[in-house]
């Protein structure tokens, strides 16, 4: 299956296929006519396949840089960390950077990619469902600050996305369950259908059949939103959806709790039982929502008195014009942005 991002001068196109892994070279050679190749990975997912990708770019000469894996290693010492080691390589404008990993390592990559040399080119092989799904389409590239998450960032697009949906086999489980999260946050938004078929599936294990079509639609969707505001400045704004809770759970927390689609899935649980109070959103859509997350095992609440989170949400990205755009639902698979302020989570004690 290919897609293909059609954005002028920075079009790409992302492969999704089976065992792509292997042919990762062919489809480079597409879009690269340099020699050297840095492959960007970590500790958890260079052992299983940094060798597989290395043996297959083998008309490359390929040098690893392999970080902790991580949240935590998204931040500027380790920025330091990977400048130091392209400078050494004599790393050039004319080498490519493969980000091998899952959202860290794509974000990581990508701004290095843009910031190095002024810009590098980069290709993106997400290895985590969320990455797959999310995180390596679009250009958005970024590290963290102790402040918040992706505070210091950049669009800047890869020349191409491999997606192996055969690497899921290796993730975890609790990162399958992440994953879901944004696949579930895709049915949410945009695709009523998607939604349904997950929740008649029930289970990862029940829709792992699908998965390669799954990802697929949720890349699509992207695919198409991002070509209408690829600099996030309206529409786009949508593909947050549960992520302005998410995001300040996960500051607050200092990454070492929820990951990233847990704190997406209680995002999107309580800002929708909070914007159907207020009759925004049609009765019963929370109710969906939650029973869909638990199914995946999910969580619906960390336990935590919204008080805390306040300053944390004060620091939202999508925070314009003295207004947070919350990203609210009509119903499922029908979503839109609405002007407010923090003091929407009024009634909200509990995250």
């Amino acid at each position: 299956m290919i897609i293909n991002v059609n954005l002028k001068e920075h079009s790409y196109s992302i492969i999704i296929e089976k065992d792509i892994l292997r042919k990762s070279q062919q489809h480079i050679a597409n879009t690269f006519n340099g020699k050297r190749v840095a492959v960007l990975s970590d500790d958890n997912v260079f052992p299983l396949y940094g060798q597989q990708l290395m043996d297959s770019l083998k008309d490359y000469q390929c040098f690893p840089v392999v970080l902790p894996s991580g949240e935590k290693s998204k931040n500027f010492n380790t920025l330091t960390i990977i400048y130091n080691q392209l400078a050494q390589h004599q790393f050039s404008r004319s080498d490519l950077i493969v980000a091998l990993g899952g959202g860290v390592i794509g974000d990581i990559a990508g701004f290095v990619a843009a910031t190095y040399l002024r810009g590098v080119p980069y290709v993106q092989i997400p290895t985590s469902l969320l990455a797959q799904v999310d995180s390596s389409v679009g250009g958005k590239v970024a590290v963290d600050l102790p402040q918040g998450k992706n505070l210091i960032g950049a669009f800047y697009h890869p020349k191409l996305v491999i997606i192996d949906p055969i690497v899921l086999q290796t993730l975890p489980t609790r990162f399958i369950h992440d994953g879901m999260a944004e696949v579930i946050k895709y049915g949410c938004i945009r695709d009523k259908e998607l939604f349904e078929i997950i929740q008649r599936a029930g289970s990862f294990k029940a829709i792992e059949p699908q998965i390669t079509e799954i990802i697929h639609r949720c890349v699509d969707i992207k695919r198409e939103i991002v070509e209408q505001d690829p600099r996030d400045l309206g529409l786009r704004m949508v593909l947050n959806f549960g992520h302005t809770l998410g995001h300040a759970l996960e500051q607050f927390y200092h990454y070492e709790r929820e990951s990233h689609g847990e704190a997406v899935a209680i995002g999107m649980a309580n800002i929708t039982t909070v914007s159907e109070g207020k009759g925004l959103t049609r009765e019963g859509t929370a109710k969906e929502i939650k029973e869909v997350l638990q199914s995946y095992n999910l969580p619906l609440t960390s336990n935590t008195p919204f008080l805390q989170l306040k300053e944390a949400l004060m620091r939202d990205k999508k925070f314009l014009n003295n207004k947070l755009n919350l990203i609210l639902l009509k119903e499922i698979g029908e979503s839109y942005i609405y002007p407010s302020n923090v003091s929407f989570f009024d009634d909200l004690t509990i995250v």
